[in-house]
């Protein structure tokens, strides 16, 4: 079995005590991190090969960050998009290869409003990482893309869709670039095995209770190519994290696949 999970920590730092513990428990094959917070020559990587984990980072202070952790060599590592003086947007997306598997680990930015020049350039990060996927992979291949993508596909994906029509993470039009990036040969494998509404990775800590109250968002995925779709055994969304002291805001989505 391949087994690959993905995380927005809200800061790789600070959220050690519940991301060694997890990795430990679980020892998945690959675990895709968002949001890590933190410059190239501090990142704890020592935390993660102290558990047999391999490590590719790319961050900067304060904002942003993609990781990916392996328990396996990690192969082809590029970041960002392809840029007139090098790579654009590098603390955002992070790409490799291992056991045979190509990744594509995205923190997608949030938008702010949808009458924010963010948004528009949210929009526009859909369409890049299209583009991305036709100069650099096949839908033949196995693929793999994830993380915090910053948007609900679907009604049943927020908890209150009516009141969050305008949200930067819930607008049509967000909700129509993922869709349009999606048609280019990605299954969202969560909603193969779960159909069923009130599916969250992310709570707000600004609402109190949240988690219990089912009050969420979700906006972390893993789309995979029809290859690894078919070899799919499971997908699901891990509530723990979420409940220990002082976690992120967003919690844990793993699969799991046969690949022999």
């Amino acid at each position: 079995m391949f087994s690959l999970a993905t995380f927005n920590v809200n800061s790789v730092r600070a959220r050690l005590h519940v991301l060694i513990p997890w990795l430990e428990r679980h020892q998945v094959d690959v675990i895709c991190l968002q949001e890590t917070k933190v410059t190239d020559e501090v990142f704890p990587q020592d935390a993660f090969r102290d558990i047999g984990y391999n490590v590719a980072f790319k961050g900067q202070k304060s904002y942003n960050g993609v990781a990916i952790a392996s328990r396996h060599a990690i192969e082809d590592v590029a970041v960002g998009f392809d840029g007139t003086n090098g790579p654009v947007d590098a603390s955002r997306l992070l790409r490799c290869r291992v056991q045979g598997v190509s990744i594509v680990n995205t923190y997608v930015p949030q938008g702010r409003a949808i009458d924010h020049e963010n948004y528009a350039y949210k929009l526009q990060w859909f369409d890049r990482l299209a583009a991305l996927f036709d100069a650099e992979y096949s839908p033949a291949e196995d693929l793999v893309w994830c993380g915090d993508l910053n948007v609900a596909p679907k009604p049943e994906d927020v908890h209150d869709p009516d009141s969050h029509r305008n949200h930067v993470c819930f607008h049509e039009a967000v909700r129509q670039a993922f869709a349009r990036t999606r048609t280019w040969g990605f299954e969202d494998l969560f909603r193969r095995f779960h159909p069923e509404p009130g599916q969250y990775t992310f709570f707000d800590y600004r609402r109190r209770g949240s988690v219990q109250r089912g009050l969420g968002w979700r906006i972390d995925h893993i789309l995979v190519t029809p290859s690894m779709a078919h070899r799919a055994k499971d997908c699901s969304i891990d509530l723990q994290p979420r409940l220990e002291t002082k976690p992120s805001d967003h919690t844990v989505l793993m699969a799991t696949f046969d690949l022999s």
